[in-house]
């Protein structure tokens, strides 16, 4: 067996596979100095004191600006942990929208509901705009039912117990790694009801149940100090990017499909994404202007 040093690597590299990793390396390298500069310059033009909210970005900064180590954390240091934010987000909020498109199909009524609500509160006239998200209960209803049945993760990160306790009559040891199951949780019916394997959104009208981790029955994002940082980017653009797929589009499965046809089995890791490709077809069905 024959191996190619990196020189050589490079030197016989056929497809450009390097050079197209170079590419995408300064594509990323530069969106994260923007983001970098924009929060800088917010910084500015505003104390931190009187700015209205200060998030994960503006936190890492200003731990870099005031530290006189600078081996304890740099740009390098501050885009890759970006970098892992946003990565770690596309394929869990693909795999969510994925999901719930899954479940509208399978669901017709719920399908029609909330084209209904975009139609009456976004118009058939116009594309979905951020701004009509939180006009939207029934969509956000959609969104919530699907992260309870098919959570970003099926385990929480990891916790360690830091000394002895007994919680509702369990004894957990220090030292002790828990591992929360939310995919468990969000099926268990002495919180869900005997339908909690069954889509329904509805279950979530007038209720204050959110994804903020403060009813543990319904833990998407985690609860606590160690919530998922990226959980109000996916909580924004998920509703975002399924609404506008419904808004536009009508959609039905190809070749005479039916909805009990659908391959609803999760492929267990990290993540739960299905194991099968959804395959549906879309007809547009906005009013075009003018």
């Amino acid at each position: 067996m024959m191996f190619c040093t990196s020189w050589e690597f490079r030197a016989f590299d056929l497809q450009g596979l390097v050079r197209k990793f170079k590419k995408v390396h300064e594509e990323f390298d530069q969106m994260l100095e923007q983001i970098i500069k924009d929060h800088e310059a917010s910084s500015r033009l505003s104390d931190q004191k009187s700015r209205q909210s200060i998030d994960f970005t503006d936190t890492l900064l200003s731990h870099m600006h005031q530290s006189k180590d600078k081996n304890i954390i740099n740009k390098t240091n501050l885009k890759a942990i970006l970098l892992d934010i946003i990565l770690g987000s596309l394929d869990t909020t693909i795999m969510t929208v994925d999901w719930a498109m899954t479940e509208l199909l399978r669901q017709p009524k719920a399908m029609t509901k909330l084209q209904d609500e975009l139609k009456n509160v976004v118009s058939m006239g116009r594309l979905v705009e951020e701004a009509d998200i939180p006009k939207l209960p029934y969509l956000h209803m959609v969104v919530k039912e699907t992260l309870r049945i098919h959570p970003p993760a099926p385990f929480l990160v990891p916790r360690e117990c830091s000394e002895d306790i007994t919680i509702n009559g369990y004894f957990i040891a220090k030292n002790s790694r828990v591992l929360v199951n939310s995919w468990t949780i969000g099926r268990d019916p002495k919180s869900w009801s005997d339908n909690a394997e069954n889509f329904y959104p509805e279950r979530f009208h007038n209720t204050d149940i959110d994804s903020h981790g403060l009813h543990f029955e319904f833990l998407p994002f985690g609860s606590g100090r160690r919530l998922c940082p990226g959980m109000q980017l996916g909580l924004t653009t998920v509703p975002f990017i399924l609404a506008q797929l419904v808004h536009c589009f009508n959609w039905e499965l190809p070749l005479g499909m039916s909805t009990d046809d659908l391959d609803m089995t999760e492929e267990f890791g990290l993540t739960i994404p299905r194991i099968q490709d959804l395959l549906a077809i879309p007809t547009y069905r906005l009013i075009n202007e003018g």
